[in-house]
């Protein structure tokens, strides 16, 4: 049996200078290690059971409820309050001040004075504070046009429009899932070590996946209360084909950079996956179709896939018309022959652009749960010892890691204004992180540490006059400027993706593909860019609800069916 991860690759992982390219990045799609579908798995294998204790709304959907998850060890609970949110109070932006929905994820079941408490502090988000009993704050604005349609159809007693569904894909979106000690909340070490918690981010997942039921039955209540006797009930396909929407911005993005060992640790898995499903020797007739079957699904979703923005409308062309390439190819190919996924992904090296590449490479993982699902407990960071620098090392040895792991940013000029036009910085006002024109704006002074391939090239630079056996400790106490560029260098010849590869404050920077890859990893899917900085995606779009858990059929269920319906 394929068990043991290890045994059986014989092809390497890929090299760290052709993934962590941004363009590559910005490709990324989910795939079983993505974290919502590890959450849909946990839950789904130990039979978590769900329960709705509080749901008390008006026709209007003010109100508040409360949704419970129990687990074998311990209860988590939504408490979601809502409100009738006037149209120009409505905004996605981070210094907006109210939302239809916001929420709170509570460590066990609140009582009647947690739930006072929070009343009068999660409807204000950062302007309100929370304990140490709250693992997460978020808040939700309504889809204006389709939550009236939806509500509309469903009183007057017929479904919504499947197109209109489609064209839009959720009924909410969330434009900020807090978690990690944000405003007062738990820090994460308080939770690590909790079985369904040690995975990356999914406290976070768990709130997202709460909301969406909490969505469903709201919308359905208040068409209920509309339309009386005549009211009918959501179609169970058309509620399931709805995710939650998310907004994400430039406060993301910098989240990769500042975090090298743990997103090491997602890219090194994904890489590991990927290299284990090519080492293999032959597919079954099992495996083979099962491939084949969500091959067609993502030529279903790219389809129904869409955006407005220029960039995105390009990417989009070309994937649809890379995945009809590929499903012509594997059509005419033996993939039961010797070694079918290695010969199957290198002729899509050498055939396909980069994001049909790696959608191929997450569809080649679908198959091999039994390989790959294990992988997802490498995927958070426990070595606090990575951050510390061996000043025993000598100078010679830091030289050596830096051509081999910064040769790409050597050979950039660094004087020449394009290739280091932008700065970031942190907004006074929101204290996120903002992308600032350096030679327009007089932000220099309050640059923060996201620009890695430069620093490494001026400590390189900084290098030349040392002796190559003189120890960095000595170095560091004439040099301190440099600390952090010595301790990511380090870190990187332990962790060779922990570093994107690619400049970080050009001109030509698309802040959008940190957004991706990060938001692929989360599991989300029809990334919408609404500009280079910000962008708009769905999350648990077609995953079964809290009470379909026990009935799905699989965990294929980011791919949507592959036969849909007609309004």
């Amino acid at each position: 049996m394929r068990q043991q991860v290890e045994t059986s690759q014989s092809i390497a992982k890929r090299d760290p200078a052709r993934v962590m390219r941004l363009s590559r990045l910005g490709s990324f799609h989910q795939s079983r290690l993505s974290f919502m579908r590890i959450l849909t798995r946990r839950m789904t294998r130990e039979n978590w059971q769900f329960s709705r204790p509080v749901f008390d709304f008006d026709a209007k959907g003010v109100g508040h409820a409360v949704y419970c998850a129990h687990t074998p060890d311990r209860t988590y609970s939504l408490i979601a309050f809502g409100f009738d949110l006037p149209a120009e109070a409505r905004s996605d932006r981070v210094i907006a001040t109210s939302w239809d929905s916001t929420f709170t994820l509570f460590d066990g079941v609140p009582d009647a004075s947690d739930i006072a408490r929070l009343r009068a502090n999660i409807p204000l988000q950062e302007a309100g504070r929370v304990s140490e009993k709250e693992l997460s704050v978020s808040r939700a604005n309504r889809s204006v046009r389709l939550w009236d349609h939806v509500v509309s159809r469903l009183a007057a007693g017929r479904q919504p429009d499947r197109h209109e569904v489609t064209k839009v894909g959720y009924l909410m979106r969330t434009t900020a899932v807090y978690g990690s000690g944000k405003l007062g909340a738990a820090d994460r070490e308080m939770i690590a070590d909790r079985p369904e918690c040690t995975a990356p981010f999914q406290i976070e997942m768990l709130s997202v996946f709460l909301i969406r039921t909490y969505v469903r039955d709201l919308v359905q209540h208040m068409a209920n209360l509309r339309g009386g006797s005549q009211a009918v009930t959501l179609d169970a396909d058309i509620a399931r084909s709805m995710g939650i929407g998310n907004s994400t911005g430039l406060g993301m993005a910098p989240f990769v950079i500042n975090h090298p060992m743990l997103f090491n640790n997602w890219i090194a898995a994904r890489e590991q996956a990927i290299a284990v499903v090519r080492s293999l020797p032959a597919a079954t007739r099992d495996e083979a179709a099962t491939f084949r079957d969500l091959l067609e699904r993502s030529i279903v979703s790219a389809d129904i896939w869409s955006s407005a923005h220029d960039i995105q409308i390009a990417k989009l062309a070309q994937l649809r018309a890379d995945l009809r390439l590929l499903a012509e190819h594997v059509a005419g190919a033996d993939l039961l022959a010797a070694q079918p996924w290695n010969r199957l992904f290198l002729w899509a090296e050498e055939t396909l652009g980069e994001d049909a590449q790696e959608s191929l490479a997450s569809l080649m993982l679908e198959p091999y749960g039994a390989l790959v699902d294990p992988l997802a407990d490498q995927m958070r960071d426990t070595d606090a010892s990575a951050f510390r620098i061996d000043g025993s090392m000598k100078v010679a040895a830091l030289r050596a890691i830096l051509e081999r792991a910064y040769g790409w940013a050597l050979r950039i000029d660094w004087s020449q204004k394009d290739h280091c036009a932008r700065a970031w910085y942190v907004s006074k006002e929101k204290l996120e992180p903002r992308l600032g024109e350096r030679f327009e704006e007089p932000i220099a002074p309050y640059e923060q540490p996201l620009a890695p391939g430069r620093d490494a090239a001026a400590l390189h630079a900084a290098l030349a006059d040392q002796s190559p056996d003189a120890t960095l400790a000595a170095f560091l106490l004439a040099h301190p400027e440099h600390r952090h560029s010595v301790r990511r260098a380090q870190l990187v010849d332990r962790a060779p993706y922990a570093e994107i590869r690619d400049n970080t404050i050009g001109s030509d920077l698309l802040p959008i593909d940190m957004l991706r890859c990060k938001l692929s990893f989360f599991g989300a899917t029809h990334f919408d860019p609404r500009s280079d900085r910000w962008v708009r995606i769905c999350m648990f779009g077609n995953a079964p609800y809290a009470d379909e858990l026990a009935s799905a059929q699989g965990d294929d269920w980011s791919y949507p069916p592959a036969l849909r319906g007609e309004a």
